[in-house]
């Protein structure tokens, strides 16, 4: 933990940049219906921020490169906050569809910075434990940030007014208490072929992440309301998902520091699978059953970025970290707008079931493909004792230790 205590400004400040960003995203919907935007409109208005946010994972890097880690920070977030305050003066579907275009770039650099200077500040032996409480933070500030739209209001201009206040705010932590900037990285721009070669398994994964993850954020309420669920129901259901990502962020965080990360991988694409193959063949139409499973289901799933990262992260040199998270999240972007559509036209015609069964089958292939590349490369060496000693404890798991016990023998074999 004394590692992480620098780091907890950063935190501070993604905390309420995240918050800021996932209330604009749910806003920005609910307002645009009650100023009269048809829904496609509407789908306009949200495709342009995933737009801008492939967009600004590709020249993040040259930004990070040029100016560094705290002005590229400060620029984007500026600019974001104005565009969020710029809406309520336009209300316009292509001025808005402008103004997501822009946050998506920006809110692309923010992340990728942050992230990277996490990735930079850390050891391979506490990464994922790291990355986890990031994560932690992103799910309770995004959830946290729902509430004000029911105490606030969607009329008038307050809460764009609070979102514009927020990614302002997000500068004062690091700009008053951080000294743990890293170094700019030097002469590294955005290559997709670089990244596959630091990490192939983190790359698929996180457009696994982004195929199904945010199939489940865009289309859950309508799988929930074509099961009949109520309207509280439907909210009940997707925070169930969001508050079951919080339990497991943080333990397999640990298990992965201690293990070889793609163990932990495995499990928890294994636990999601398994979940998804329930709500889509047991649970029903049955309120208790579907919010049991979507629990289940986002325990297992919304860690699995975090552990694809830190694993990628691992095998980066210094210096690339940079263009690890940029590239990570400009794949998961990739994967968050195919996976909705794809996913929205197989819920068309086959019911809503084909939601989650769609999710089984894309994270069946990633286990699959995780298992073969386990016997490709080894894992990276311990950081520390403690790994060393988690591992024994764990070898108690019957499971664990003939995952662990089949990956060494592949090793020893290759040797």
């Amino acid at each position: 933990m004394s590692q992480i205590r620098p780091l907890i400004p950063l935190l501070v400040t993604a905390g309420i940049l995240i918050g800021g960003n996932g209330l604009q995203g749910t806003f920005i919907s609910l307002r645009a219906a009650e100023e009269g935007f048809s829904t496609s409109l509407i789908g306009l208005v949200g495709a342009g921020y995933s737009i801008g946010f492939a967009i600004g994972c590709v020249y993040v890097t040259r930004v990070l490169r040029a100016i560094g880690h705290i002005r590229a920070f400060s620029a984007m977030a500026a600019i974001a906050a104005s565009a969020a305050l710029s809406m309520v003066l336009v209300i316009d579907p292509l001025f808005w569809f402008a103004m997501r275009l822009v946050s998506g770039i920006c809110f692309a650099g923010l992340f990728a910075t942050v992230e990277s200077w996490l990735n930079a500040a850390v050891t391979n032996s506490n990464r994922a434990r790291t990355l986890s409480i990031y994560r932690l933070v992103d799910l309770g500030s995004v959830t946290a940030a729902q509430y004000l739209i029911p105490g606030v209001g969607i009329g008038g201009f307050q809460l764009f007014a609070i979102i514009s206040m927020a990614l302002t705010l997000s500068l004062v932590p690091i700009s008053l208490a951080d000294r743990s900037s890293p170094t700019v990285p030097e002469a590294i721009r955005f290559d997709v072929k670089k990244l596959w070669n630091i990490s192939p398994l983190a790359t698929i994964g996180c457009i696994v992440v982004g195929l199904t993850n945010a199939a489940f954020r865009n289309l859950g309420p309508i799988y929930a309301h074509e099961i009949g669920l109520s309207v509280t129901a439907i909210a009940s259901f997707m925070s169930a998902g969001i508050v079951g990502g919080v339990v497991l962020q943080y333990p397999l965080g640990i298990y992965s520091d201690r293990l070889d990360r793609r163990i932990v991988i495995i499990v928890s694409t294994l636990g999601s699978m398994l979940a998804a193959l329930f709500l889509a063949f047991l649970a029903g139409s049955d309120e208790w059953l579907n919010l049991a499973g979507i629990f289940v289901f986002g325990a297992f799933a919304m860690p699995l970025y975090s552990l694809c990262s830190a694993h990628a992260n691992d095998h980066a040199a210094d210096g690339e970290h940079a263009l690890v998270s940029a590239g990570l999240l400009f794949f998961w972007s990739c994967g968050a707008i195919i996976g909705p559509l794809f996913a929205s036209i197989l819920l068309d015609l086959f019911g809503p079931q084909a939601l989650f069964l769609y999710t089984a089958v894309v994270l069946a292939a990633f286990m699959a493909y995780t298992v073969l590349r386990m016997g490709a490369r080894p894992a990276v060496p311990a950081g520390d004792e403690r790994r060393s000693r988690f591992r024994t404890l764990l070898r108690t798991s019957f499971f664990f230790n003939k995952l662990a016990a089949a990956a060494e023998k592949e090793r020893d074999r290759k040797r």
